[in-house]
């Protein structure tokens, strides 16, 4: 399993970015995908998942309305589209295989992480 991330930045509040995640060697349109992101000094915290049919998606409530998670399954590729950035969304955001709990349980299944730094 190999899980990449991209597109992170620094942003001034208000902005924008779009992050990605690149999976490889595993089936990845048969799994639920999630972002996880940890600011400094902090735990984890679940942002966002897929499951496997677009069908519905799930947001924290400190992402809803500005988030928006989406995938595309011929790519295996999994997206993350963040508007109207704060300053406290600043974290190393992590894709993660599974849903809220499994990508909560453990890090076996993380990337490496793509920075966000939101700063005036």
């Amino acid at each position: 399993v190999q899980l990449v991330e991209s597109g992170g930045g620094m942003v001034q509040p208000g902005g924008s970015l779009r992050l990605s995640c690149a999976a490889s060697g595993f089936t990845f349109k048969a799994y639920e995908m999630s972002w996880v992101r940890q600011a400094p000094g902090k735990g984890p915290e679940w942002v966002s998942t897929i499951p496997t049919g677009d069908t519905n998606r799930y947001y924290s409530d400190s992402v809803k309305g500005r988030f928006t998670i989406s995938r595309d399954n011929a790519k295996n590729t999994l997206y993350l589209q963040m508007n109207s950035l704060k300053p406290e969304d600043t974290a190393l955001y992590y894709c993660a295989r599974g849903g809220r709990i499994t990508s909560m349980s453990s890090r076996r299944y993380w990337g490496q992480g793509t920075q966000v730094t939101v700063s005036p």
